[in-house]
């Protein structure tokens, strides 16, 4: 491998269209190579600047070059310009002609962040989509998983491995939950044709997403829609009716339907309320034990309407909005049962849960050595979501 350069420029901003563009600037020669590009308005040289203090002037032409605000900081020289890709880019470029490394902002954060889990952690909270999960990540980021890897540690270090394996149990807990930070869960509903699917999708999004027509078959394939559910990242799937049909399209959808099921992190079945309870629905009830079941059309039902031996489950109406927010509590119940306190230690990535899980094996089989070699190896708790 050849030498790795010392002086590297990082975007730190998200690619794309915006207002703003920053870029830093880190190395022995930051401030010399920034110093000959940049033309401060003030005319005093960059050097003479104090850190910390805002510089604005042009960047290569001290007459015609973009227009952007310069700071010295300990860790390197910030750059702000305009937003959007060509700003930066032309910026970056200029760098790289003059010997800087171009780096990208995963790679720097993980280069330079000390702690694996922190830099992941970082890295990921980029990708966070709700606050609720942003807010995990950040306690991960500031050190609460590895506070208590270095607990475990210590206990396996005292020869108590029974507590060491009480650490790693409350870890798993939550691995779940970790997994999807930023990967939303999957909620797939799915029913009998004209069960009010698509209406159900359309009051939980709060807007209209998916088709809502009497037609059977009116949605024949799988039409997903991303959300947060009390907080929680959320894919909803609405799906074609489940029903026999000869139709090879309608077939079509009624496979993928069943195959988005069986993939879903959570099945919602939904019935008409109004209508008696069948052999069709025993089936489909009977198929997926595990899914919430839903009876839509709730202000239909009337005094001639027999349940029969209709399941429990909550009644709602899509029209007039009736339970669709009890719906929405019990979809985050189901996804979440065990919501972590403020400050707990909570495992993101597939990697870390799958060393605990080695860990906790090497545990059960009375091998505290294996685990604590385990947990030593730095490399597997940093690998980012």
């Amino acid at each position: 491998m050849s030498p790795r350069p010392l002086t590297q420029v990082v975007l730190l901003t998200p690619e794309g269209r915006g207002a703003v563009a920053s870029l830093l600037v880190e190395g022995p020669l930051a401030l010399q190579v920034v110093g000959e590009l940049f033309h401060p308005a003030s005319r005093r040289s960059l050097a003479e600047e104090p850190c910390g203090k805002i510089v604005f002037g042009r960047w290569q032409s001290p007459e015609v070059g973009e227009e952007l605000v310069v700071c010295r900081r300990d860790t390197g020289i910030e750059i702000h310009c305009h937003g959007g890709r060509a700003a930066a880019a032309a910026i970056s470029a200029s760098l790289t002609e003059r010997g800087c490394r171009t780096v990208p902002w995963r790679q720097w954060m993980a280069e330079s962040t000390r702690d694996p889990i922190e830099a992941a952690a970082q890295i990921a909270l980029a990708d966070a989509t709700t606050e609720r999960t942003a807010a995990i990540l950040w306690d991960q980021s500031t050190g609460a998983l590895r506070r208590a890897l270095d607990a475990i540690a210590a206990q396996l270090d005292a020869g108590q491995p029974e507590q060491a394996r009480c650490g790693v149990d409350t870890l798993l807990d939550y691995s779940a939950l970790g997994r999807h930070l930023v990967t939303p869960w999957q909620v797939v509903l799915a029913g009998r044709p004209n069960v009010g699917k698509s209406s159900l999708i359309n009051a939980l999004l709060g807007y209209r997403r998916a088709i809502v027509h009497d037609t059977p078959g009116t949605t024949r394939d799988v039409v997903t829609a991303a959300t947060a559910v009390d907080g929680w990242p959320v894919q909803l799937a609405d799906t074609a009716g489940l029903h026999v049909s000869a139709d090879p399209l309608e077939a079509s959808g009624i496979r993928l339907t069943q195959n988005s099921l069986a993939a879903a992190d959570l099945a919602v079945l939904v019935f008409d309320a109004g209508m008696n309870w069948s052999a069709d629905d025993e089936g489909l009830a009977s198929s997926w034990p595990e899914a919430l079941r839903v009876f839509n059309k709730c202000d239909l039902l009337t005094a001639n309407t027999t349940p029969g031996t209709r399941p429990p489950g909550l009644y709602v109406s899509a029209l007039r909005g009736e339970g669709i927010h009890e719906m929405e509590r019990e979809i985050a119940t189901r996804l979440v049962p065990q919501v972590p306190a403020r400050g707990a230690a909570v495992p993101f990535t597939a990697t870390q849960v799958r060393s605990l899980e080695q860990i906790r094996a090497a545990l059960a089989a009375r091998d505290p050595a294996t685990a604590r070699q385990l947990l030593a190896r730095a490399e597997s708790w940093g690998d980012a979501c």
